[in-house]
């Protein structure tokens, strides 16, 4: 097809992928491209424009490594990995845990952790958190056998990857639930944190004068054959960021209940103010699948 007005392109586009033989990426690929055009008309896109687009894009690719994934920074800032995610997992929990993001920063292979064991490998200051969780399904059976990882940033906010003064795999721990369903560790409470801003995510989010911190927050990753593989978080309640999470991530069911406690923790090394965390998570019957690692 001669393209003669801006009118042509788009029908040209899709005529040209009409025989795509995988029936979704044709559907896929086709919405896209009408969505993507429609876009560029709507906002009158200039040239400039468009090649600054194409250097964002550019800029996330370079910035992307194995200790750092711009490009899914750059879909967590605009809210399109939240929205992914709530699209296929439910958005309030009610047969099963809330979903959240996976986030940028977790590692496969964590260290395997006894149950009550601590996950902190290096000198962390902060408070002590004694966390006790239990898994099941929604009818209210324990899930026995199953594999948790929980990985969480330091108090200074930063992930033991990012940080060379944390040994590796600090704050990361790999647990199997108990004939009861349940697992605990110590940690340290975790903080907020902003997340990087030394790239094109940090320049967009400053050109639109937001924020780049996110709430306090440990991260669960839950998967054992004949489940739905859940991934979440669970935030602290109180934080002053809870309703503004700079990758909207935060939703009701997922505010935790962090104790302050002051009487006698569960270790004789801890002393003064230290936090506990209950919680329960639930998984409902589905395909267990890990997703790929961001980083390695």
């Amino acid at each position: 097809m001669v393209i003669e007005t801006e009118q042509d392109v788009t029908p040209a586009v899709l005529a040209a992928m009409a025989n795509t033989p995988d029936a979704r990426l044709r559907e896929v690929m086709a919405s896209l491209v009408r969505h993507l055009h429609a876009f560029a008309r709507e906002v009158k896109l200039t040239e400039p424009e468009w090649e600054r687009g194409i250097e964002f894009l550019i800029g996330l690719g370079k910035l992307t490594n194995d200790s750092h994934n711009e490009a899914i920074l750059a879909s967590d800032a605009i809210g399109f990995s939240t929205l992914v995610c709530l699209l296929n997992n439910g958005t309030v929990g009610d047969s099963e845990t809330a979903a959240a993001l996976l986030g940028p920063f977790w590692r496969l292979n964590a260290p395997k952790t006894e149950s009550g064991a601590s996950i902190v490998r290096s000198p962390t200051p902060g408070p002590a958190l004694f966390a006790d969780c239990r898994l099941r399904d929604n009818s209210g059976q324990p899930i026995a056998g199953a594999y948790v990882d929980v990985w969480h940033a330091s108090p200074v906010g930063m992930y033991e990857n990012q940080d060379a003064g944390q040994a590796d795999m600090n704050l990361r721990g790999n647990f199997i639930t108990d004939a009861e369903g349940r697992f605990s560790f110590r940690s340290v409470k975790p903080a907020g944190y902003p997340v990087p801003v030394s790239g094109p995510v940090g320049a967009l989010l400053a050109a639109q004068r937001r924020h780049p911190y996110r709430p306090a927050h440990l991260h669960f990753l839950f998967h054992k054959p004949g489940y739905k593989t859940l991934i979440t978080q669970v935030f602290v309640q109180g934080d002053p960021h809870l309703e503004s999470d700079v990758v909207f991530g935060v939703t009701k069911p997922l505010i935790g209940d962090y104790r302050l406690r002051r009487d006698t923790p569960p270790a004789s090394d801890v002393s003064g103010e230290w936090y506990s965390l209950e919680h329960e998570f639930i998984m409902e019957p589905g395909e267990a699948v890990l997703p790929n690692p961001p980083i390695k």
